[in-house]
């Protein structure tokens, strides 16, 4: 017999834990390649982690419910293979992948959390890089850590330990407890974190009058976490620009009904707003691009998230992967595969990761513009406006005019560390010029 582990999955670039919502397996339990073994959970997509080896459930390290690290072991399984014991399983041809975090991925993660390798080291006791990074974020020295009772595997100390430590340590001094003075030599090495914890959990308060207090679902939570992450890591500047989009209208008006007889899909405006994108991108690969630390990291794929409503309300951001290499049609039917699987949430984890931009439609909601927020670890995102009629002025050889046009409203959020002002502009401006000099005779 031979015990093979299975690990948290990898799940995407930014995402480094996940929420384990329900085993369908309990220890002693037969379970068979690629059957389910667990749900997860992230802030971008709930997912089935099927079982990389079959034998009998060994061990289940994890209860539901807890947050666990990508890359850590979660269950153990015994086979009769002669696979050499107590090795993470190889992965299989899944929805997820079950590879442990190379050693850049990890050097990557410890350099987010900012933390030195003898910090993170001290008593041999393991410390993930989100509890290091909310700890020093919090001011709570490496000999508090010690001292924190961990809930998780091993006496670890989870993300929930640490944030009810810090939520304890602000009541007792709301009430007037004295806290320990630590000297310089017991706080942790640290630099500035560029991965700061989410939200700041102020203590319980009663609340007064007539209210109605709801409790946010877990999806709720984790993206209010992320935008809290986001709104920290990058300073934020937003530009924003009009296109006369009349031409574009016009064309989709004209030859939607052909056009779905003929391809077997719909088109909707969002496509046609994403080949304009991509075309942008290209001539200014720098808005293709993530930071890490003092280094620039320019993406050569072009992978475009589109933001998606959720039954729920909850917005999610599937990935066209290569959009610079598809065509109209097919730029089309993967717009409107990946919003039906967001709608009837059969969304897969790797339909959430890898994007390097985003485009977000504010005017289905009616919006004229919006102000969106940056999706890490990407250093742009573009919002479009509801198009609506307005009188114009018309500028020609001739003379002005006035007339009637379908006019939209853009505006992009980027990350000023690396994204400046002309260059935002720049290429905001482009693809508006790009919309509004639309070939209305183009074929299907």
């Amino acid at each position: 017999m031979a015990t093979v582990d299975l690990v948290m999955p990898k799940l995407g670039e930014s995402i480094m834990e996940a929420t384990i919502l329900k085993w369908h397996k309990k220890k002693g339990d037969t379970i068979t390649m690629d059957e389910t073994l667990l749900e997860i959970a992230t802030d971008k997509v709930d997912s089935e982690v099927p079982s990389t080896a079959e034998g009998i459930v060994d061990e289940i390290l994890f209860n539901e419910n807890d947050v666990v690290s990508i890359g850590t072991v979660i269950a153990r399984i015994k086979t009769s293979a002669d696979a050499p014991a107590s090795q993470p399983a190889t992965p299989s041809p899944a929805p997820v992948s079950y590879t442990v975090p190379s050693p850049q991925e990890q050097q990557h993660a410890r350099h987010d959390a900012a933390v030195t390798p003898a910090a993170a080291s001290t008593n041999n006791r393991f410390y993930s890089p989100l509890v290091l990074n909310i700890a020093a974020q919090e001011g709570v020295s490496l000999t508090e850590l010690e001292n924190i009772a961990g809930t998780g595997n091993e006496g670890r100390v989870t993300k929930r330990d640490i944030l009810q430590y810090v939520s304890d340590k602000k009541n007792r001094k709301a009430q007037g407890s004295q806290m320990p003075v630590h000297s310089q030599q017991e706080k942790p090495q640290v630099q500035e974190a560029s991965m700061p914890p989410a939200i700041n959990r102020q203590p319980t308060t009663t609340h007064s009058g007539n209210v109605e207090i709801i409790e946010m679902d877990r999806m709720r939570k984790l993206i209010a976490d992320h935008m809290v992450r986001s709104k920290h890591i990058s300073p934020h500047v937003t530009s924003f620009t009009e296109a006369d989009v009349t031409n574009l209208v016009q064309w989709r008006e004209k030859t939607k009904k052909e056009f779905e007889k003929q391809e077997g899909t719909k088109i909707t405006f969002t496509p046609l707003f994403i080949e304009a994108i991509v075309r942008c991108i290209k001539k200014f690969p720098i808005i293709n691009s993530s930071v890490d630390g003092d280094k620039i990291i320019i993406k050569k794929d072009i992978n475009i998230g589109m933001a998606a409503a959720l039954p729920n309300g909850n917005l999610i951001v599937p990935i066209i992967k290569n959009a610079d290499q598809l065509n109209l049609v097919g730029l089309a039917k993967q717009v409107n595969t990946l919003a039906e699987n967001a709608r009837n949430s059969k969304l897969k984890p790797e339909d959430t990761q890898g994007g390097t931009f985003t485009l977000t439609n504010v005017g289905t909601f009616g919006s004229l513009m919006g102000t969106p927020i940056i999706n890490q670890p990407q250093v742009a995102i573009l919002a479009v406006g509801a198009i609506k009629k307005r009188p114009v002025v018309i500028e020609s050889p001739h003379g002005d005019s006035i007339a009637i046009r379908h006019m939209m409203y853009l505006s992009m959020s980027y990350d000023h560390r690396i994204v400046d002002g002309s260059i935002g502009a720049t290429f905001l401006t482009a693809v508006a010029n790009e919309l509004e000099n639309f070939d209305i005779n183009r074929a299907i």
